[in-house]
């Protein structure tokens, strides 16, 4: 898997800070933008973040090129619905030879690897008659497996980022989207540090658990966290 930030609204956490700002000053974030020092810039950010007011670091975006990840892991990200996504097509592409994602849990288990690269193997070598024989490849495609690796673009602004990292950065989420998930924040780390070193599982950012019974175990060991129970 190879994540990488491609680009990023300029002078994010600026921009964040003077839209905070700006709300309770008659100057405008033009003016303040620049006139406004660090030390400001972290304390306002940190204060909209500490109230949940979070609609100022909407005004900032990025934009991440993903690759070598299962469409397993695209068919969860999609669920996230503030962001923008551009996948490649099976349509046009032809998938011959395609590469694939392998679960830890498999690679680790001789009997099932074999099982696993076999089955590939043959949906891979029936795709590719299908092909010969005529078949388009967006019909072709229907016989790829959900491990069939791919190529993403992400755009999401900052406050659907906090969202997307609270739910796929905690133990619970299906471990392939949670690795993604680490590797944006720690790329969002080296250009926005003051807004997204808030952002990260709730039992870390906000001492609580929205799992529930589905908890992983550690608001039992960590008494600081609060256990929620899901609405019903």
């Amino acid at each position: 898997m190879k994540v990488s930030l491609i680009t990023y609204t300029k002078d994010p956490e600026k921009i964040v800070a003077a839209a905070v700002r700006q709300c309770y000053s008659p100057d405008s974030a033009a003016e303040m933008k620049d006139k406004l020092t660090e030390a400001e810039r972290e304390k306002l950010i940190k204060m909209v973040v500490a109230t949940g007011h979070t609609s100022t670091i909407e005004h900032v975006s990025f934009t991440f090129s993903v690759e070598d990840v299962s469409r397993v892991l695209t068919h969860e990200l999609v669920r996230h619905r503030i962001a923008s996504y551009s996948q490649q097509s099976q349509r046009y592409i032809n998938g011959k030879n395609f590469g694939y994602v392998t679960p830890p849990s498999i690679t680790t288990n001789k009997e099932a690897f074999k099982l696993f690269d076999y089955t590939v193997y043959n949906l891979g070598m029936v795709y590719e008659r299908l092909i010969e024989i005529g078949i388009p490849k967006e019909d072709a495609r229907f016989i790829l497996p959900n491990a069939t690796d791919v190529k993403i673009v992400i755009t999401m602004n900052a406050r659907s980022l906090f969202n997307f990292l609270s739910k796929r950065m905690c133990i619970r989420a299906q471990w392939e989207i949670r690795t993604m998930a680490y590797l944006m924040h720690a790329e969002l780390m080296k250009v926005a540090p003051n807004i997204f070193k808030f952002a990260g599982p709730t039992c870390k950012t906000e001492s609580m658990c929205w799992e529930g019974e589905r908890n992983c175990g550690l608001p039992k060991k960590d008494k600081t966290i609060k256990l929620m129970s899901h609405v019903k």
